[in-house]
């Protein structure tokens, strides 16, 4: 079997290979009990979570556009009701190697659905984290040679289903990845209100283009860690997305390439910044997959860029 030659070291670099999630057999609409996150709660309880059918349709819309560029796309294995589309909370590729990521117990089937693929890794490419580093893609940016970690540093970590990353983490990828800078973020976390919860980092800020990004100020709980950021890029290259649009996602589209980037369709304020930046946007429907609190960087796992 041919080996898969990983590359991944920045969020926006051309796309050659990604694992897309499928929406195929996402089971019924959980019980209140077990949502994940406040917004799936929040769409359990007001009737409008979202169908399968109208999932698949926008992750095929995804799909269509990764084949107009010549994507490779792999796809998890069917699980029967199981909720496969977030790919990005399972792993991620950190330069040319993979991380098995430990997310919440009752998901560790949704890495067994993408087992073929990393059994074309060398396995001297595959790494999982010891058990008390918490740790989920959504969470880790790669910027050249920086890595941008979202986190949760509260003593209160564990009353939160939705810190994802704890501190353990960092130092984690600081001592696997020495050559890399790990800066880390602490995220505001809230289980029951999705306008003031940063689900990962991923969901209040994300480079796009060359030297740009889309942030919320009010994802960050330190000041001046966001202010570390607007510094980084230059607030010139800051797209300052509202409480509304971070809500909405418009933090977590997904970039094929410096000058390509997937977006939702209704982020009309974004993507008229992107294509003003010289970007091209491919549009699509997604905002039925976002009332589970992921938009489209959530849903793929790049494993090869240029």
């Amino acid at each position: 079997m041919n080996k898969l030659n990983l590359n991944v070291i920045d969020e926006t670099s051309r796309l050659r290979a990604v694992i897309l999630g499928t929406a195929a057999s996402n089971g019924p609409v959980p019980a209140l009990e077990d949502a994940y996150d406040p917004k799936s709660r929040q769409h359990i309880l007001a009737g409008t979570y979202p169908s399968n059918e109208d999932m698949v349709t926008e992750m095929e819309a995804v799909n269509a556009v990764f084949k107009k560029y010549d994507v490779k796309v792999y796809r998890p294995t069917h699980i029967e009701d199981c909720n496969q589309i977030f790919t990005r909370d399972i792993g991620f590729v950190i330069d040319d190697v993979f991380v098995k990521a430990n997310i919440l117990p009752d998901r560790e089937e949704e890495i067994e659905a993408i087992q073929y693929v990393i059994d074309q890794i060398s396995p001297d490419k595959v790494i999982r984290p010891p058990e008390e580093v918490h740790i989920e893609g959504g969470d880790v940016m790669l910027y050249g040679e920086y890595i941008f970690v979202g986190t949760y540093r509260g003593d209160d970590y564990a009353d939160y289903i939705i810190a994802r990353t704890n501190v353990e983490a960092i130092e984690w990828l600081k001592n696997t990845f020495p050559h890399k800078k790990v800066v880390s973020f602490n995220l505001r976390k809230d289980n029951l209100d999705p306008y003031n919860n940063a689900l990962h980092l991923d969901c209040c800020f994300q480079p796009v283009g060359k030297d740009k990004c889309i942030i919320h100020k009010n994802g960050f709980l330190q000041e001046e860690e966001y202010q570390y950021l607007v510094d980084f890029f230059g607030k010139e290259n800051c797209f300052e997305i509202s409480q509304e649009e971070m809500y909405h996602m418009n933090s977590n589209v997904f970039s094929i390439a410096p000058d390509v980037v997937v977006s939702e369709k209704n982020f009309t304020r974004l993507n008229t910044w992107l294509r003003n930046h010289g970007i091209t946007v491919e549009e699509v429907p997604y905002a039925e997959i976002s009332k589970q609190e992921g938009l489209l960087r959530c849903s793929t796992l790049p494993l090869i860029r240029d």
